[in-house]
């Protein structure tokens, strides 16, 4: 499908048949992508180049009202210090009698993976009628966009979340506003190793088809039945 420049504001696409290379290269695409732990996520990270395109997939999430209710906060190499230090923080903040080794543990986790960003969502912004759990819809497909991109230039990437997220140091350091929730953080790298690829669910696991019983619904007539024709 080829796309031309834009006219008036739209954008002119070519509805030529169906290009069977392409949808083949995305459909492999989404099957190889893996969930690759950050532990396992080396050296090289994404050059700026690459890491302008794989943020950028981000846009072309589905956002109801162009509301834009999603925003990627990048941790570069010098906050990871920073950000350590808060993880151990949230663990002793809902755990005092967590021990030296935990709050360790914890503090390791911001350094794993050469590029490193906490997804935020905001519940607020722009038209307020527009639901939480559509916000979280829209960030997910910008998120997935993120993983696939970096699938494709050959990297392996990660969604991590747990406990700290929510903790009041957290939010302090990333600067959420009092209606923006941490939703995820996201890890991208190199693969140094990976397990073997998990067993996908087919169609039918989560594919199903609605029926209607007149009887229950108290109509007595089928779906889309004019009842003056009856």
């Amino acid at each position: 499908m080829d796309v031309f420049a834009p006219m008036d504001g739209l954008v002119k696409v070519d509805t030529t048949p169906t290009d069977m290379d392409l949808v083949n290269t995305v459909a492999t695409l989404m099957q190889v992508r893996q969930t690759i732990l950050p532990k396992r996520l080396m050296q090289p990270g994404p050059d700026p180049a690459q890491l302008r395109l794989i943020l950028e997939a981000a846009a072309s999430a589905p956002d109801h009202g162009q509301l834009l209710p999603w925003r990627f906060v990048t941790v570069p190499d010098a906050a990871r210090a920073t950000l350590a230090q808060v993880f151990g923080e949230a663990l002793l903040e809902r755990d005092p009698q967590a021990t030296g080794d935990q709050v360790l543990q914890a503090q390791e986790k911001a350094y794993r993976s050469p590029f490193l960003t906490l997804v935020v969502v905001d519940a607020m912004r722009g038209d307020p009628e527009i639901d939480l759990h559509e916000r979280i819809v829209s960030a997910g497909c910008a998120v997935q966009n993120v993983l696939l991109m970096a699938t494709a230039l050959g990297f392996g990437s990660a969604l991590t979340s747990g406990k700290a997220l929510k903790s009041t140091v957290l939010c302090r350091l990333f600067g959420l506003g009092p209606h923006e929730h941490a939703l995820c953080f996201l890890s991208i790298g190199s693969v140094q190793s990976r397990k073997k690829a998990r067993p996908r669910p087919v169609h039918d696991d989560f594919v199903s088809v609605l029926t209607v019983d007149p009887i229950a619904t108290g109509s007595g007539r089928q779906p889309g039945e004019n009842p003056a024709a009856r």
